[in-house]
């Protein structure tokens, strides 16, 4: 019988560590997703901890400090959770001579771009919390070279903050909501994101050649705010659930503490050529975040 695999989840209890954990892996693979009591990123001695009681084959950085408007007044912490977290992770796993998949953002692109981002764009965000981001990016690929940067965006799932379980909810008690439609990006499915981690961590732990770098896993098409809200209440009032009109507004009329990219679109090519990750239609996974709602609910 083979060596069990130990594979490190940080940032369990969010959106893809979440999903990450519900995965179907393969056998033999045990997941360890310790919560932030049990594993404190910012510290050295917590992280050596654990990585002296346990053999990890892998890493997947999921854990961020993803407050984006709070990350504009509380740099210290933001920088702290999206760089510092991952440079520690970067110096131990670089020790131990393993590979660390970073988890990041389109937050590190100002959103000029007409066109969707590709990897090698230049890298230029506009707040905090995408600044902290690319601190994080750079601290992974420099301090380990087997390493992953997955970038992605506008992520959607059934658990934990988002924007399709905020508009539904908001929609319970409003007949009508007004929704940015001139920020674009493609909506993205927590448990699709996952799949592609799962994807790319298995295939760096059985091949010490696999791919390394930047690279950018989206939900297929696009979307601006105000459309993806329109799916959202299409889908669910198909199911009985709530829905509400759509207004669309500009981003001037929606002000926020954080300045938001107006293009959030990712190219992934470069992830289906080195890794055959096929990304499936934003809208089919928005509607099975909503059957999961659903279900959810009809369990109550």
């Amino acid at each position: 019988m083979a060596d069990p695999i130990h594979i490190l989840i940080t940032g369990g209890a969010g959106q893809v560590g979440h999903e990450l954990q519900r995965a179907a892996w393969s056998e033999g693979v045990v997941l360890h997703a310790p919560t932030r009591d049990e594993l404190d990123l910012t510290s050295v001695a917590s992280i050596q901890a654990l990585f002296e009681k346990v053999a990890f084959a892998a890493v997947i950085n999921s854990a961020a400090w993803t407050a984006v408007d709070k990350a504009e007044t509380e740099v210290a912490g933001a920088f702290a959770a999206n760089a510092g977290g991952p440079a520690l992770l970067a110096d131990i796993t670089r020790e131990r001579g393993i590979p660390l998949v970073q988890v990041s953002t389109d937050y590190v692109f100002d959103g000029d771009k007409i066109e969707p981002y590709v990897e090698s764009d230049p890298v230029a965000p506009i707040g905090i919390y995408g600044a902290s981001k690319l601190a994080g990016e750079m601290a992974v690929r420099l301090g380990n070279p087997r390493s992953v940067v997955l970038r992605t965006a506008w992520v959607l799932s059934a658990h934990r903050a988002n924007f399709l379980k905020t508009i539904l909810r908001l929609a319970a008690d409003r007949p009508a909501l007004r929704v940015v439609a001139d920020q674009y990006g493609c909506p993205t499915s927590a448990a699709d994101i996952a799949d592609a981690l799962k994807t790319i961590v298995l295939r760096m732990i059985a091949d010490e050649t696999a791919p390394t770098g930047v690279y950018h896993f989206v939900n297929a098409g696009e979307a601006a705010w105000a459309d993806l809200a329109r799916e959202i209440f299409r889908l669910s009032a198909e199911a009985g659930g709530p829905s509400a009109q759509v207004e669309d507004i500009p981003s001037d009329q929606y002000p926020t503490p954080a300045r938001r990219p107006k293009n959030s679109r990712l190219a992934t090519a470069k992830l289906t050529a080195d890794y055959g990750v096929r990304p499936r239609a934003w809208q089919s996974a928005v509607a099975d975040v909503i059957a999961e709602l659903n279900s959810q609910g009809a369990r109550a």
